[in-house]
């Protein structure tokens, strides 16, 4: 630079000096720049990529085998196969249109097609209405991860007894029918019973309760009653053949629910902690309670009683599990220790319907009570939802919100009932839905997928 040379020395300075500041100004941009494409944070998105993979362990193995080892020997392939076939067929309409059906732009009842094919989804920045820290893909994989076990967890009402193309239609419709509109409602932009996006009725369901549970349990009801009963039920006993199978699966539901639950904060920080200990400890005051019922009703605690107490525990404390203090948790979880035992022992044989693996005593009762108990419990210190310094929960002095819940289980039973029951008409009518006496006799495993569990004979 020659023509610097021949500058004056304050000269030079005074360009020196204004180089810095144009080098400061356009760092400061730089910076800006960098910001707005680096807002991801990397510890918020690690924890919430091990959240998806510990809610898929839910479904494989978790409730593969939890499932698998409730039913006969005959049918733990078929059983298991079930849940398998969620993780494939609702992963791919996820993609194709269900996650905008679910999370997309639309009205306060369902989504748009905005995202369909995932267009808009990006896997570079944040979905800001959603979660401010990880990237739009990463949202939308940990929700892939409950929109497969939802569906799943029915499958255990109609155990050992409907065909297995007719299983995979009657979930695709489903799934896109009861499950995309409640999610929408929920959690969705706009939706009916969104807590922190201004929905008309505000419900409480930090992690799945009306959306995963409820919905899922009162399906399962229906589909058992519309099925009818299983071949020399209940003449016939029909135990697990495996408890030691459902037992690991059971552990593996307690282990990948921390991932429910503790992953809805949807970032690494001290909401998720929070969830993370409530969860823990629902479980374990559930499972507390249903042994302590069974003990004095039958003089001795089963294995299966207790996993049973856990899950159901599980289940009651995924709504309140980002709104409610450790003991609260420890309330809800025994209340529904002993509620579901009640459900699974006395109801269900009151009425004599055939909810194979008691999804609707676990998941449809323990969903329900667990989001009402979520209007009671809820504590602003935990989650100031409706803004500080104002009351979250019944207890607390918001009595109002014991109404909001209610309506979201209102809403989670009547789109479940109703549209169960029109999307079981129409694939009975088109395909069928129940295998025949002589496969039921057989067996799915045989009769559905060619193949046996157990091969004693070669072993």
């Amino acid at each position: 630079m020659r023509w610097m040379q021949n500058l004056s020395s304050s000269k030079r300075l005074a360009l020196g000096a204004l180089g810095l500041v144009l080098l400061g100004a356009s760092g400061k941009a730089f910076g800006q720049t960098l910001g707005a494409t680096t807002a991801v944070s990397n510890a918020d998105n690690a924890w919430m990529l091990v959240s998806s993979a510990l809610v898929l362990m839910m479904s494989g193995p978790g409730l593969a085998l939890f499932y698998g080892g409730l039913v006969r020997k005959k049918n733990i392939l078929g059983t298991m196969m079930q849940t398998f076939a969620m993780m494939a067929v609702i992963t791919v309409l996820w993609a194709f249109v269900s996650y905008s059906l679910a999370f997309g732009v639309g009205n306060a009842f369902i989504g748009g097609f905005h995202n369909v094919f995932l267009h808009g989804v990006p896997a570079d920045r944040p979905i800001t209405e959603y979660a401010t820290t990880i990237p739009g893909q990463t949202f939308m994989v940990y929700q892939l991860m409950f929109a497969i076990i939802t569906p799943a967890l029915i499958t255990g009402a109609f155990a050992e007894r409907m065909k297995f193309s007719a299983m995979l239609v009657f979930m695709i419709l489903w799934a896109l029918l009861v499950y995309s509109p409640m999610a929408h409602m929920v959690w969705g932009i706009g939706g009916l019973l969104n807590a922190s996006l201004g929905g008309k009725f505000p419900c409480l369901d930090f992690a799945g309760g009306t959306v995963v549970h409820v919905t899922s349990g009162v399906s399962a009801l229906v589909t058992c009653l519309y099925l009818g009963k299983r071949l020399g039920y209940p003449q016939k006993a029909m135990p697990p053949h495996s408890v030691v199978l459902s037992f690991v699966g059971a552990c593996l539901l307690w282990v990948g629910w921390f991932g429910f639950n503790a992953g809805s904060a949807l970032a690494a920080g001290g909401l998720a902690t929070s969830a993370f200990v409530n969860t823990h400890f629902g479980a374990a005051a559930a499972a507390i309670g249903w042994l302590a019922a069974e003990w004095i009703r039958n003089g001795k605690p089963s294995a299966l009683g207790g996993i049973s107490g856990s899950v159901a525990g599980l289940v009651a404390i995924t709504p309140a599990s980002g709104f409610v203090t450790p003991m609260g948790a420890l309330w809800i979880g025994l209340i529904a220790g002993v509620f579901c035992f009640f459900m699974v022992v006395k109801v269900k044989n009151i009425f004599g319907y055939d909810d194979s693996l008691d999804a609707f005593g676990v998941h449809g009762a323990g969903g329900t009570l667990g989001a009402i108990l979520t209007g009671l419990f809820a504590n602003s210190g935990i989650q100031a939802i409706f803004g500080a310094g104002k009351p979250t929960g019944f207890f607390e002095g918001n009595h109002h919100q014991i109404v909001n819940q209610l309506v979201g289980v209102a809403i989670a039973w009547t789109i479940s009932i109703v549209g169960t029951l029109i999307i079981l008409f129409v694939v009975d009518k088109l395909i069928g839905l129940r295998v025949s006496e002589d496969d039921e006799r057989e067996g799915l495993d045989i009769s559905q997928h060619g193949e046996e569990g157990y091969d004693f004979e070669n072993a």
